[in-house]
């Protein structure tokens, strides 16, 4: 299955199908490996996400009222959580996206629970980062 043929759903779906967390994480990091690689213009500071252990890029744009996003990391399940990201926020107008229970999202996959503090903080400033981008542009 591509990457633009995957929903958050999906993702919900296949975590409650694996039984443990090795397995979710190989999934995290399918997922990552899916994303079209970003520019090197790309990877700059101004589409860095602060906060994260790993580097993270952001790239936003405004496309018929929806925020669309692209990212990448240079770590594999960090990537696999920037891909996890952009489907829960990537498409959807500004409003939708300051509407999304992103601590909620997190906590019925499990992954407040299991990932690292560093992670998780990491995570949390991508959320962030994507709410002041949607803010910007509402």
């Amino acid at each position: 299955m591509a990457f633009d043929d995957i929903s958050v759903d999906d993702v919900i779906d296949s975590f409650d199908f694996m039984d443990d967390w090795e397995e979710r994480y190989s999934y995290l990091i399918d997922l990552g490996r899916q994303l079209p690689p970003l520019s090197e213009g790309e990877m700059t500071d101004q589409y860095k996400v602060r906060g994260c252990q790993s580097q993270v890029w952001l790239v936003p744009a405004l496309e018929g009222g929806k925020l669309m996003l692209r990212g990448d990391s240079d770590a594999h399940i960090v990537k696999g959580l920037v891909a996890l990201m952009l489907l829960v926020y990537s498409g959807k107008t500004p409003s939708e996206v300051m509407a999304v229970d992103a601590v909620g999202l997190l906590g019925k996959l499990g992954l407040k629970d299991h990932l690292s503090p560093m992670r998780a903080n990491g995570l949390f400033s991508m959320v962030e980062r994507i709410q002041n981008l949607a803010k910007a542009q509402a």
